[in-house]
């Protein structure tokens, strides 16, 4: 299985799956699609109100693989009961 989430750094705070409103105005701002195996597909980020510290690129990493986590939870159940 693949899968892809939002992460980003917003007004200070760590944010899985960023709305419209926090997407616009991020202070740094990630896509990372990964496979159920804990492999990368695609990690693209970009500091846009301020740049990033390597300690928070491994926090968002980490969070992002917390989001996979329940995505890839959320598939197995739909590909088991369907």
């Amino acid at each position: 299985m693949i899968a892809a989430v939002s992460v980003g750094i917003y007004k200070g705070n760590l944010v899985l799956d960023l709305d419209y409103a926090e997407d616009s105005s991020v202070d740094t701002d990630m896509n990372i699609i990964m496979t159920e195996d804990g492999n990368f597909v695609e990690i693209q980020g970009t500091a846009e109100q301020g740049t990033f510290t390597q300690h928070e690129l491994n926090a968002l990493l980490d969070l992002a693989k917390t989001g996979f986590t329940q995505l890839f939870a959320k598939q197995r159940e739909v590909l088991k009961n369907n």
